[in-house]
């Protein structure tokens, strides 16, 4: 089914493939690293709700579930936009005539829902300042590796991958954007000791979305009445997602997510790693992640029981 692409691209008719520069010793798109200061200098407020994710942990999947929560379970007003204009992200800056993530959060009434794929040490300070809410997405490094991958395929804004394997190795190394999975992932967890963050795990959300959605409420405050819960859980499951113009990203231009090239909602599964990765892979990734893990008492799940 066609969609209508969003307008705001006007004149706009191709983009270039990212180059990444190094802020803080993480990996960050050139687009992200030239206007640093603009998103460091972010005026976060009391009331605003913070998404962040490593990129492909589920970030368009819970950012839909808080708006339905917000929305009392109702999908039309859901529909009111493409996620990305309901909820701005703040580390994009495209190309003319595109508003920035930032420009778009700043014209919004309060309160807000903003996303940011940033690590916690390089959240532009005002969120801890004004001590705002914070849900964090975390999602198994394999899983989470391929669909990256195939993410930057698809999106043309993105560096360009390379092979699987060079891509891999890229992932495992902090050499993409938003750098290293581990860091990101742990310095989110040791965050949440010190912050209001409420952190949620892709497995489990996928083992359990009502439970997981209920937590979501509690933590917004908000009294989710079980048809509501219903009907978020219904709204939000992949094969609804998928087929959701407004939050599957087909408004946009080919020219920038290239949907013939690999779907933006891909598999949405757990254990999808084992098509992509080689025994050896698998037990490298194991040997890098494991130890950092342990210590910080952070697990992950590579698969769900049957």
């Amino acid at each position: 089914m066609g969609t209508k692409e969003d307008s705001s691209y006007g004149s706009l008719k191709s983009i270039k493939r990212a180059v990444l520069v190094e802020v803080g010793g993480v990996h960050l798109t050139n687009d992200s690293a030239e206007n640093w200061d603009t998103l460091w200098g972010f005026k976060a407020r009391p009331d605003d709700i913070l998404i962040s994710t490593y990129p492909k942990a589920g970030t368009t999947w819970i950012q839909e579930i808080v708006d339905m929560v917000q929305q009392e379970g109702d999908p039309h007003k859901c529909a009111r936009a493409p996620i990305y204009e309901r909820m701005p992200f703040l580390d994009m800056f495209p190309p003319e005539p595109i508003p920035a993530g930032v420009s778009k959060a700043e014209s919004m009434p309060s309160p807000r829902t903003l996303k940011t794929h940033l690590p916690a040490q390089l959240i532009p300070p005002s969120f801890w300042e004004q001590n705002c809410k914070i849900i964090y997405v975390a999602r198994n490094a394999k899983d989470n590796a391929v669909s990256y991958f195939h993410f930057h395929r698809m999106n043309q804004g993105m560096p360009e991958p390379g092979t699987w394997d060079q891509f891999l190795e890229n992932f495992l190394t902090g050499k993409v954007a938003w750098g290293s999975w581990l860091d990101h992932v742990c310095g989110w967890w040791e965050a949440k000791d010190r912050h209001p963050i409420l952190y949620l795990f892709y497995e489990d959300m996928k083992e359990d979305p009502a439970r997981e959605i209920h937590k979501v409420a509690q933590f917004l405050g908000i009294d989710l009445q079980e048809s509501v819960l219903n009907k978020t859980v219904q709204h939000t499951a992949f094969e609804s997602m998928k087929a959701n113009p407004m939050a599957n990203y087909s408004t946009l231009p080919s020219f920038i997510m290239d949907q013939a090239v690999s779907p933006f909602m891909r598999a949405g599964t757990v254990g999808n790693w084992k098509k992509q990765f080689t025994i050896a892979q698998s037990e490298q990734l194991d040997h890098i992640c494991a130890p950092k893990l342990q210590k910080s008492g952070l697990t992950f799940r590579y698969q769900l029981e049957a």
